[in-house]
């Protein structure tokens, strides 16, 4: 928001548009041509002019990419020749008035962003044509010709035609309006009228009722704020969004309807800014810029919206190179989210100053009567926030700066935008000498440990710089993004999220939804452990090395900083070291092996690491995005957790096959009260003992049912479906029973993926008769159960597929195609074995980009290698997937051997190019 007159153009005015040279071209024409073919030949040269003037433009700002406000005022320089040269043509030659009366006077105005002389490529042009009086017929004539030759060159105009009356009574009505005219400018026309609406505006419009337009202007923000989401979003609206253009853009319109300035550099000398506040305003305005210039001439229209194929390219027209340990991409969104940042620091202070300014005294009584919180000494109210009262006083003790946060949580109000300032310009003040104070450290975690709201404290010293000042590891990950389509936050966001999350475990406001993980804390564990593990969980994340290892790293030499014990320290080291691998055993792994509960249960030794473990892992999936935590997530962990438990306490027995076999033919005997001896009888000796321990005794019933069925009928063709809608996993769970045969288990994943659903598990076991038991869990588009009125539909669907009525490979070749936006994402395949995870299988696990039809593609190519797939488990992280297989080979052995793991991971990688082919065509 600086003087539009006092920005340098990208390039000389004549290389952008030679008006004069235009000018002259349209007197000469005028002298053979008028009327319509006057005014097609002007379009045919504004037309070319207005070509070349952006394609210079363009290739200035490739060259120079980060030379925004001359980019934005290029195109409104160009944008302004472009409406003169349509006005001239139309006031001297289409509708020439020698003699114009007094009513007959016109003033062409730029308004709104035009008006304000920033420009992006594709900036709507926004005029205002001003008359004296009620519009004439020559004024219309005028405005129409204009017009048409605009709207002829396909730019998009908004316009309006009104007299100084109509500017006053319309920005009295509509704050709109108003601010759209108090950023109006004078073009060409009639000067004088121009300068009168000047006079006009600022006597009987702006120099009234300021609260309430400040108080719009306010309301407006935080409307569109809840509209956009925060400004830690992944594909941030650069424009409307937290932290974007307009947020800079209320702030101006504010202080220039307040204290009539025209330029934002004039605030510092009205003491409203500090010069460098004003430098992180310009620096963050220029970047801004910069990325909505680039953003619109990437995707060639106007776009506002930074999306994941449009990071990609932006970046790459910044100069943002990959690095051996992060992309270029997640360099510039860190770059982006770190001015978004800025902007909020600078919008919130200027906007709470003046909401504060403009607050009413209270009325004597409220005064008197009401209560306020009692301050501890060096510190004061103003206006209903937390003050320093002596700055000098304060920064004497630089343990005064953690002590602010401490003093807002312990009151709950909020810190006064001056006591902000004093601490982001004494960040120098946070040094190694306090960084190992014991009482800052005291402090430090007193504000995550005792006030039960940590994550509001832990936010503001974010945002202030000052917990990356205290702990420097930490501003690593400071406004860094993660290019994916998992995680919805920025790193520190995240951590915070995170913290966020246990918190209101703490606060009871979870029983319902996470009451195992409710439990553990009620029965108590070392809430100092957790959160300090909870803080650097991803503190490692951005380097070339594992961030689990490197955190570790971290951990080991901040744990002790922070006042624990070796012990505590030892167990923070490992939860971070390890806060992955729950998650990854509940999703990546069948937990009803017994092979996994007891690794598992190995790796963490003891029943206090897996409370803290299992907290940390809900937390931090809970922390990804909104939608992250689900059921199925929910029924896994708690699963995992209560057998490795048991396992811990009550010894490895436990979890042997034949004792958890002997249950589950207990259960499914107790439920089947009115079947024969016999008939249970040749149920339970028809399956093999994984069948047992790896389906719950509903789904036992099911397929005994199936079964049943099938043998009563004696069609060796016949196929038995039985969808249930498994509500406590948030998915729908397919069951299918049929005679065995190679292959069997790929035509189903297509048949399922080729009606939309999602598969999240599956099983497969062969019984001892020849028969086949599948059991898919399956979601839909937005990873829900199917509603139970979709199932009739969705098993006549899977049933033509399987009885070959539809071709599943023919038929994904003409749809489910990967989105545009998420073709940027680069997922590489990694292909591994496991011979001694599970007792009986080989484990291969397939890590690599998520499609339709991928499962499917996977299970077909295992199949014509003769591969048996036991039960295939599917984890999905966004755009990411590993689907794990639990195979043998046809003679029911692992594949110990080197060569024939290479020739299936050959085989699994081809299959993947060719659907990511036929994704992308």
């Amino acid at each position: 928001m600086t003087k539009s007159d006092q920005v340098p153009l990208i390039l000389a005015p004549e290389l952008i548009f030679d008006i004069q040279a235009v000018y002259d071209d349209i007197r000469a024409k005028a002298q053979e041509l008028s009327g319509a073919e006057l005014r097609a030949h002007v379009v045919a040269v504004l037309r070319e002019g207005n070509t070349a003037g952006r394609a210079a433009i363009a290739e200035a700002f490739a060259a120079s990419p980060f030379a925004a406000r001359a980019v934005t005022r290029s195109y409104t320089y160009l944008t302004d020749c472009i409406v003169r040269t349509a006005i001239f043509t139309a006031t001297e030659f289409v509708y020439p008035n020698a003699t114009p009366t007094q009513g007959e006077r016109i003033a062409a105005m730029a308004v709104g962003g035009y008006g304000r002389g920033e420009m992006a490529p594709f900036s709507d042009v926004d005029l205002l044509f001003l008359t004296p009086y009620k519009i004439t017929a020559w004024a219309e004539s005028v405005i129409e010709t204009t017009l048409y030759i605009l709207w002829d060159l396909r730019l998009k105009v908004g316009h309006s035609s009104r007299t100084i009356r109509d500017c006053i009574r319309l920005g009295k009505e509509d704050f709109t309006i108003r601010t759209a005219m108090l950023e109006h400018r004078f073009l060409t026309g009639d000067a004088e009228l121009a300068g009168k609406l000047e006079e006009k505006l600022n006597k009987d419009l702006f120099a009234h009722n300021a609260r309430e337009f400040v108080s719009a202007k306010l309301a407006e923000r935080d409307k569109r704020h809840v509209k956009q989401g925060e400004r830690y979003v992944v594909e941030p609206n650069v424009k409307e969004g937290k932290g974007g253009l307009r947020d800079l853009q209320s702030l101006f319109w504010i202080a220039k309807y307040l204290y009539r300035v025209q330029d934002v550099e004039e605030l510092v000398g009205l003491g409203l800014f500090s010069a460098e506040e004003f430098d992180v305003f310009a620096k963050a305005e220029n970047f801004l810029w910069a990325v909505r210039s680039h953003l619109h001439l990437s995707a060639n229209r106007a776009t506002e919206q930074l999306s994941f194929d449009q990071q990609v390219e932006v970046a790459q027209r910044m100069g943002f190179q990959d690095t051996a340990a992060r992309r270029g991409v997640e360099v510039f969104m860190q770059e982006y989210f770190r001015h978004a940042t800025r902007v909020g620091d600078v919008t919130r202070i200027f906007l709470s100053e003046l909401e504060a300014s403009q607050q009413k005294e209270e009325p004597l009584l409220e005064r008197i009567f009401r209560r306020r919180p009692r301050v501890k000494p060096g510190f004061a109210v103003v206006h209903n926030r937390l003050q320093v009262e002596d700055p000098d006083a304060f920064l004497q003790d630089r343990l005064n700066i953690l002590r602010l946060f401490q003093e807002g949580l312990r009151t709950g109000m909020l810190i006064h935008p001056d006591a902000m300032r004093l601490v982001t310009a004494n960040l120098h003040l946070i040094d190694n000498k306090m960084r190992q104070d014991k009482e800052a450290n005291r402090i430090f975690l007193d504000l995550m440990l005792k006030h039960g709201n940590p994550e509001r404290a832990l936010r503001r010293m974010n945002e202030l710089g000052v917990l990356g000042a205290f702990i420097p590891e930490f501003e690593q990950i400071v406004a860094m993004m993660q290019f994916n389509m998992y995680h919805s936050y920025t790193v520190d966001e995240h951590t915070i999220q995170v913290i966020s999350n246990y918190a209101a475990i703490e606060r009871g406001e979870l029983e319902d939804e996470l009451p195992l993980s409710s439990d553990i804390l009620r029965k108590g564990l070392s809430r100092k452990v957790l959160f300090v593990a909870l803080l650097l969980h991803d503190i490692g994340k951005g380097r070339e090395e594992d961030h689990s290892i490197v955190g570790a790293r971290i951990a080991r030499k901040l744990a002790p900083r922070f006042g624990l014990n070796k012990a505590d320290s030892e167990t923070v080291e490992w939860l971070v070291r390890y806060h992955l691998l729950m998650s990854d055993m509940a999703q990546k792994r069948d937990i009803a092996d017994p092979r996994t509960v007891r690794d598992f249960a190995k790796a963490v030794k003891t029943v206090k690491r897996l409370d803290l473990l299992l907290l940390l892992t809900v937390c931090d999936i809970r922390g990804v995005g909104p939608d992250t935590w689900n059921n199925w997530k929910a029924v896994l962990l708690r699963a995992l957790y209560g057998q490795t438990r048991k396992a811990l306490e009550g010894g490895m027995e436990a979890l042997s096959r034949e004792h958890r076999g002997h249950e589950a033919k207990s259960k499914l005997r107790a439920t089947l009260t009115d079947w024969s001896k016999a008939d249970l009888k040749r149920e339970t000796n028809r399956h093999y003992p994984p069948y047992w321990q790896g389906l719950h005794v509903t789904a036992h019933v099911d397929f005994a049912e199936m079964f049943r069925a099938l043998h009563e009928g004696g069609d060796q063709s016949a196929i038995k479906i039985c969808l249930f809608p498994d509500e406590d996993r948030d998915a729908t769970r397919a069951c299918f029973a049929m005679v065995d045969h190679p292959g069997i288990f790929a035509r189903v994943a297509g048949a399922l993926a080729l009606v939309g659903a999602n598969v999240v598990d599956a099983r497969s076991y062969t019984t001892k008769d020849g028969y086949v038991a599948d059991a898919f869990w399956i979601q839909d588009s937005e990873g829900s159960p199917f509603e139970a009125s979709r199932l009739p539909r969705l098993e006549q669907m899977i049933r033509k597929t399987l009885n070959g009525e539809v071709v599943a490979t023919d038929a994904f070749k003409s749809r489910d195609k990967i989105k545009k936006r998420e073709r940027a994402f680069n997922v590489p395949t990694h292909i591994t074995f496991d011979n001694e995870g599970s007792e009986i299988y080989t484990i291969i696990e397939v890590d690599t980009r998520d499609r339709p039809g991928l499962l499917y593609d996977l299970a077909r190519t295992l199949a014509h290698l003769n591969v048996y797939v036991a039960n295939a488990v599917i984890a999905t992280y966004g755009e990411q997937v590993v689907d794990t297989f639990y195979v043998k080979d046809m003679f029911g052995l692992k594949y110990h051997s080197e060569s024939k793991q290479r020739t299936l991971k050959k085989k699994l990688q081809e299959a993947i190019k060719e659907g990511v082919k036929r994704a992308e065509a």
